[in-house]
């Protein structure tokens, strides 16, 4: 039997799903068209994504029931991240194909992953749902990844000499208030 909790995963994860194939055809990510090996694809992409099915799997298998006010939360954290991460890409690709560089402003004046921080609170809100431990352990592993290409983008960003101002005035992840 599908309840609230679990039709309102489906329609947050579902209209994520759609936002995110209408993102690819308006402005592609070129780290998603690099070719790799079926291995390497199978056990660093496949694998690890299914981590993210873990929420709705418990959500559904257990019958999940959230308070409103835990649903309200789940659902504006994933609306922030999907602003987060869509807007973030979008300003990226776009300022970058005008002029390649640093970009230092809009979404990334404060943070310089902002694409990270939205997904990261897309995936709590869907945690969230499922009241479980389980899902915060899978994401543990997705954010220990995340953290590890922040810090690769950090090192490959120190080239500008603007970058040392630029990272005192921004965070990581978090916007810097």
């Amino acid at each position: 039997e599908w309840g609230t909790t679990a039709c309102a995963y489906l329609a947050l994860h579902g209209t994520y799903a759609i936002l995110w194939l209408l993102k690819d055809a308006s402005f592609r990510d070129r780290r998603f068209e690099e070719e790799i090996s079926f291995p390497i694809g199978f056990f660093f992409c496949f694998v690890p994504l299914i981590g993210y099915y873990i929420a709705p799997y418990i959500i559904t298998s257990r019958h999940v029931v959230v308070e409103p006010w835990l649903l309200g939360l789940a659902i504006s954290l994933v609306i922030f991240g999907v602003f987060f991460h869509y807007v973030g890409d979008a300003q990226k690709y776009y300022v970058l194909k005008i002029q390649p560089g640093l970009i230092t402003d809009g979404l990334f004046a404060r943070v310089r992953n902002p694409n990270y921080l939205g997904e990261m609170l897309i995936y709590s809100g869907f945690a969230l749902l499922a009241k479980h431990w389980l899902p915060w352990v899978a994401m543990l592993g997705w954010w220990i990844f995340f953290l590890r290409n922040m810090l690769r983008k950090d090192a490959s960003l120190s080239r500008y000499p603007e970058f040392a101002a630029y990272r005192k005035k921004s965070w990581l992840v978090l916007p810097k208030p």
